[in-house]
């Protein structure tokens, strides 16, 4: 028997399940609901906290899993059911991720249970990089933290935007430039505490899509969090600035780094809504008669329904690929995780927008679910690195090339 193989283990599928069930009973039944509120829907966080979905424990799980596939599976069931909930649930791994990324092993054991909370007291993550004139690029970042020696504390200042959970989260976790002269080289990243004085949210924004999760600004006015609060210690990022300083490397951004993990994570959010939209296509096309026939019976119908499963498909092995190669330490040579989330996102795109020509009218109007997972699918080619970031990693990847 080959040693390779394309099938799901038991764990795996009985997680898919337990998730799509979720996702079908809960999420889906809500998401016109708070689409339309525009609000953050705590009432499905609870549940989601009861059954331990939205837990440290279950994404301590995940990604113990060494095929990197279980994420993936959850983001993908719990996207097929709402893009904007699952954001708002799970927003909260965007901070974790940063914090496991950048962190030592005494901050990730402090920081990362604070991101979730309990059952009974759910508490939620930010991350905090996007800036109003720093958004593709990462490198010119404004927002300072200064070393105040004598007190040993870090000042932040800066306004971050675009920030899931900014403002409400208890943990935000704030990527700064500690050397502007160095660009991306001489930035770190914060946690600060929840409670920390001189944090306040600014802009809550009314977004296109994924409306459930709250989005909004984070103002940053000298705020002070003990010198514990640089992921990675004080020591770490002076040999790093040093380095860079002399020309050495630097080992990566601490934004980028983030990103780097979870970008096959957003692929996988962005197929849940496509592969929602194919399927109430197809169950459309079978059912909805014209000219005395089923829909589906007219090639140009019928090819729109291949052409939508097999670009899923292929978005769905691209994000396997990018995801089992992080879990097993792969570096990705070829922009492999860029690769995955660019296919993904503009799969979910034009998914979608065959969804709506499929329905027609119907499709149009919001009594029917597709023109709001088109709303979604939208932020896929945009958050996370837009679609022309992701071209740009892929090019200097595959040139080895400073491609502009």
């Amino acid at each position: 028997m080959a040693d390779f193989s394309l099938d799901l283990n038991e764990d795996q599928l009985q997680i898919q399940k337990w998730v799509h069930d979720f996702a079908e009973e809960v999420v889906r039944p809500a998401a016109h609901e708070w689409d339309e509120r525009e609000e953050t829907p705590w009432p499905i966080i609870e549940e989601a906290a009861k059954i331990g979905l939205y837990s440290m424990e279950f994404g301590a799980n995940a990604v113990a899993d060494t095929t990197g596939l279980t994420w993936p599976i959850v983001m993908e069931e719990m996207c097929w059911g709402d893009a904007g909930i699952t954001l708002a649930i799970f927003g909260s791994t965007l901070a974790v991720s940063g914090i496991i990324a950048n962190g030592t092993p005494e901050q990730i054991g402090e920081w990362v249970p604070q991101c979730f909370g309990t059952p009974e007291k759910i508490q939620l993550g930010a991350f905090c990089v996007s800036e109003p004139d720093a958004g593709s690029d990462v490198s010119s970042l404004r927002t300072r933290a200064v070393y105040d020696d004598a007190k040993d504390e870090w000042v932040l200042n800066g306004t971050k935007t675009w920030i899931t959970n900014g403002g409400i989260a208890d943990v935000h976790v704030v990527v700064a430039s500690v050397d502007p002269e160095l660009a991306g080289r001489g930035q770190a990243s914060f946690v600060v505490p929840p409670g920390t004085p001189g944090l306040t949210m600014g802009q809550k924004f009314k977004k296109h899509g994924i409306r459930a999760s709250h989005t909004a600004e984070v103002v940053l006015d000298d705020v002070r969090v003990p010198g514990s609060c640089l992921l990675g210690g004080k020591e770490k990022l002076d040999e790093r600035l040093a380095r860079a300083r002399e020309g050495g490397s630097s080992r990566g951004q601490a934004a980028l780094k983030t990103f780097e993990a979870t970008r096959p994570l957003v692929g996988a959010m962005a197929i849940g809504i496509a592969r929602a939209a194919y399927e109430y296509s197809l169950d459309y096309a079978k059912e909805r008669v014209q000219f005395g026939r089923p829909i589906i019976e007219n090639q140009a119908i019928a090819f729109k329904l291949a052409d939508m499963k097999t670009e899923i498909d292929a978005s769905r092995l691209l994000v396997w690929r990018a995801s089992w190669m992080g879990a097993n330490g792969k570096p990705f040579e070829n922009g492999e995780g860029s690769m995955s989330k660019l296919k993904a996102g503009e799969t979910a795109v034009k998914v979608t927008d065959e969804a709506i020509q499929i329905l027609g009218g119907y499709g149009y109007v919001r009594e029917y679910p597709v023109e709001r997972w088109h709303r979604d699918a939208k932020i896929y080619t945009i958050f996370e690195g837009t679609s022309e970031i992701q071209r740009l990693v892929i090019a200097r990847s595959i040139s080895g090339v400073h491609i502009r």
